[in-house]
């Protein structure tokens, strides 16, 4: 019964996250922590950062985790499956559509009109992720539960990429800075 809740709980991510793996998060989110409580949040977390820091599609990986983690490698298929047939199945049908209608300018409106929606969806997953790494109790963010050591990382990372550090470098000295702070200063 996992493997076709898996199928279908990803199936709708992939189906609904238009505009790439970070549109997806919010998606994966409410799925995983929300609706079926497979994962905490702190568990979602932890699969964001290890689905970004892993070579892949960052949506695809976090299928697959959770997956592997509910129902180990035939978890993993049905879930990974779930997320990327809805593409396969758009894409084949996009694709015999803008072949046939792309001049039409309400083929040009939909599209253009699809680029708020798939940037209000990144915004969405990037304060979420936010808010669980810069509070130590994100379900429930007070001025006194934020973490000030975790927001000068954040600063300090958001500026480096902004300055096209590579994301590898960065996370490495990250998670090498946070390892020795945690050392120094237990």
């Amino acid at each position: 019964m996992i493997y076709i809740q898996l199928f279908i709980a990803f199936f709708q991510v992939g189906l609904f996250s238009f505009g790439g793996g970070y549109a997806a998060l919010p998606l994966i989110q409410e799925q995983t922590v929300e609706v079926h409580n497979w994962l905490t949040m702190q568990e979602y977390i932890d699969l964001v950062a290890i689905s970004n820091m892993t070579p892949g599609p960052i949506a695809i990986n976090a299928s697959t985790f959770t997956g592997m983690k509910l129902g180990g490698i035939l978890g993993a298929v049905c879930a990974t499956a779930g997320c990327v047939a809805p593409s396969c199945i758009i894409v084949a049908l996009l694709a015999i559509l803008y072949y046939k209608y792309r001049n039409l300018d309400v083929s040009k409106g939909i599209l253009f009109g699809l680029k708020p929606a798939s940037a209000g969806l990144i915004a969405s997953a990037g304060l979420s992720i936010a808010i669980g790494a810069l509070f130590i109790n994100s379900s429930a963010p007070t001025f006194s539960t934020f973490d000030i050591k975790s927001c000068i990382f954040f600063v300090i990372c958001v500026t480096a990429l902004r300055f096209k550090v590579d994301q590898i470098v960065v996370m490495s000295v990250s998670g090498i800075s946070w390892l020795l702070m945690g050392l120094i200063f237990p």
